[in-house]
């Protein structure tokens, strides 16, 4: 047979790749790999290869030859060297034999290198198709429907992994073309964000549908095919039945854990009931914890995964704008205690992140608001281009406009993930990842001051934030007034909290700062704040006078 080098390690793209003009068709014996294959390629205006044949014609023998003389362990080694060559080469529709997906270095070829379609068929119609058949070796070896079972059971789960699923009955070979097709138009990769830290790199997946198909993103990378899923009562309704039935279809064990809505589940109470619920159910060391849901469960999962058994495997699904662009990148994780917010935490970065942007369609404005002001932010950071594209697009994703939404999520991420490689722990003096905290400083305050009960989100908290750090900057002489008027023009024209006046109460400046005081950015007495010099130009700084604060405060329309 072809006798192709090895892949060097490391070569190998992440199982989830950007495609190329190649179509693999992968399923049992008798799904319609290559009839349905030539039809499509035909259609398409594309090459078709049999890889059986092409195997065949490599070694000189047939396959049932090969598998008589050397084994089925050597013929998967060089079907998997035939397949990595025919990857290699120009757009086609290639059909694959029943098993080749099965081995996991073949797969990752695959899935790096093409797009993967499993041809899905029911068995009394595989056992028609089969029955009578020769020089098929899995099928000599015994009945025909017992050898399919077994062969449906144990290859079922893997074949999902692939990027498309079409169901194949006893349709038409025509019919079975054109399901293919409608699914190629609707499919497209999802968008990736990589994040690589000094000790461990992941992924930030952007597209839609992702919750529906997690088991395809998640069996690759997890340890083992065992979860269990934090989630919260709402997001339990909209999103974890279709999250359940895509971590079974590939074969991924996994048992829920609901916890209520809002910052309380955040307390050390609610942590601890939830830590000895899944205790009491019980847990391995290589089971993932799965964290779907906005902020509050992603920080409440993330932390449940870092402590629990001492760590163990973690993935965001964040169903949240905020969560999506914010919370779910970084490996912050976090309990709020008695004196603050965010007290008790700890760094932990997830295997994944899968953010589902049809997941933001169950959103409310409110929501998306509050989601919106990351984005934001990230632009006042040190993005001027992000923050004018927010200027052009931020009315089409308040309304909830998909592609508007997908791009600022892709956006946002890609900013935040460069923040976090260069400061993952943020360790630096000045700078770094401290910037990302604009505006929170002021907005945890907010929230204290509500008690965190809902009347005021934490986005909704961080806009507000926003306007007070840039009126600290022109208050010390740091930012252009006129960049101020720009930032208030923004928030306020898509109507969102710009200041102190959104409140139907006026709030004691010293209650505010008396807040600040217990924030986890104080040091040696001082709070580091992040200002601004413009647009696109944040930095750090602990030389702020708590009076001066107190004065943009009132200015704004506190009590003194």
């Amino acid at each position: 047979m072809s006798d192709l080098p090895d892949p060097a390690p490391g070569s190998v793209p992440s199982p989830i790749g950007s495609p190329s003009g190649i179509i693999v068709l992968v399923g049992l014996m008798g799904a319609g790999k290559t009839t349905i294959g030539r039809r499509l390629a035909t259609r398409l205006g594309l090459d078709f290869v049999d890889a059986d044949l092409e195997i065949e014609r490599a070694a000189g023998c047939t396959i049932a030859e090969i598998f008589a003389r050397h084994g089925e362990p050597a013929f998967r080694d060089g079907e998997r060297r035939v397949i990595q060559r025919l990857l290699q080469g120009p757009p086609k529709v290639l059909a694959t034999g029943g098993g080749a997906f099965i081995d996991g270095q073949t797969r990752r070829l695959v899935k790096a290198h093409a797009r993967s379609i499993w041809l899905r068929c029911p068995l009394p119609i595989l056992i028609k198709r089969v029955s009578g058949r020769t020089g098929r070796p899995l099928l000599d070896k015994g009945n025909v429907e017992t050898t399919l079972a077994a062969l449906q059971a144990q290859r079922h789960p893997i074949y999902a992994e692939a990027d498309i699923i079409v169901d194949c009955g006893d349709d038409s070979v025509d019919h079975g073309a054109q399901r293919i097709i409608e699914a190629l138009d609707t499919y497209d990769h999802p968008l990736r964000v990589p994040v690589t830290l000094e000790s461990h790199r992941y992924e930030v997946l952007i597209g839609s549908d992702l919750i529906s198909r997690a088991g395809a993103y998640l069996a690759p990378i997890l340890p083992r095919k065992n979860a269990v899923v934090i989630t919260d009562e709402t997001v339990a309704t909209l999103h974890l039945p279709r999250l359940m039935a895509g971590l079974a279809e590939t074969g991924i064990q996994a048992t829920p854990f609901v916890v209520p809505v809002g910052e309380e589940s955040k307390s050390l109470t609610r942590y601890a009931a939830l830590i000895n619920d899944i205790l009491d159910h019980g847990m391995e060391r290589r089971t993932t914890v799965i964290g779907l849901g906005g902020g509050v469960v992603g920080d409440l999962s993330g932390f449940v995964a870092a402590s629990i058994l001492r760590g163990v495997p973690f993935v965001q699904i964040p169903t949240t704008l905020l969560s999506q662009v914010d919370s779910s990148v970084g490996g912050k994780t976090g309990l709020n205690a008695r004196a603050g917010k965010n007290l008790i935490g700890a760094f932990y970065q997830p295997q994944i992140v899968l953010a589902d942007s049809s997941a933001l369609a169950t959103l409310s404005r409110r929501e998306r608001v509050a989601g919106y002001a990351e984005i934001v932010k990230a632009g006042l950071i040190a993005d001027p281009a992000l923050f004018k594209w927010c200027e052009a697009h931020g009315a089409e994703i308040l309304d909830g406009d998909p592609a508007a939404l997908a791009e600022a999520v892709n956006r946002a991420c890609r900013f935040k993930a460069k923040v976090v490689m260069e400061d993952e722990k943020e360790t630096a003096a000045q700078d770094g990842r401290a910037l990302l905290n604009l505006g929170h400083s002021f907005g945890h305050a907010l929230e204290a001051h509500f008690r965190y009960d809902g009347r005021l989100l934490h986005g909704e908290a961080v806009s507000i934030g926003l306007h007070l750090a840039a009126a600290l900057s022109v208050k010390l002489g740091y930012c252009p007034e006129e960049d101020l008027r720009r930032l208030d023009a923004h928030l306020r024209a898509l109507g969102m909290p710009a200041g102190l006046d959104w409140f139907d109460e006026t709030l004691s400046a010293d209650a505010l700062i008396r807040s600040m005081a217990r924030d986890k950015k104080v040091s040696d007495g001082r709070l580091s704040f992040v200002l601004m010099r413009g647009i696109g130009e944040a930095f750090t700084s602990r030389d702020v006078e708590m009076d001066t604060v107190r004065d943009v405060l009132v200015e704004a329309g506190c009590n003194a």
